[in-house]
């Protein structure tokens, strides 16, 4: 599906997406155009699904980040969904086999805002929450191998 090139340009563009066409050119040794078809192609296969920045949440005011398990009551799977989905503090969500549907990750800046989300669900479904104190491998790619 991806040949020796394909996986050496998403390496450069894991390591720095902000590159231009012409730096990206360089360090994969093509021309720009042939970078920008490539660039295409695997945008158009959904390889490259988004070019993105990484915002620190604390600079917004986020100072816990928690990892929510939750199981949702018999025949409340959906508006648990759908009130996971409309709460903005989620920002990962999985749906997952095992006992609990759901493991979220949310970001709130007090204990209390964390309280006052789970409350939302809480006749809906049953939680268990962590607090998360790091992350030793924040989110990567998958091997490019």
């Amino acid at each position: 599906m991806l040949d020796d090139i394909d996986r050496r340009l998403l390496a450069v563009l894991v390591e720095d997406a902000r590159l231009s066409l012409k730096e990206l050119a360089a360090r994969v040794g093509l021309s720009s155009p042939s970078v920008s078809e490539r660039l295409r192609r695997l945008e158009e296969r959904g390889v490259v699904r988004a070019y993105t920045v990484d915002i620190a949440p604390q600079a917004l005011g986020y100072q816990l980040q928690a990892i929510v398990r939750i199981r949702p009551m018999p025949g409340k799977l959906h508006v648990v969904q759908q009130l996971i989905e409309e709460t903005e503090a989620f920002c990962e969500c999985d749906k997952v086999t095992g006992d609990d549907c759901f493991i979220a990750r949310l970001f709130v800046r007090s204990i209390e805002e964390l309280d006052r989300i789970l409350d939302r669900i809480a006749d809906k479904a049953e939680t268990s929450t962590a607090i998360v104190k790091s992350q030793p491998i924040r989110r990567r790619p998958p091997p490019l191998a």
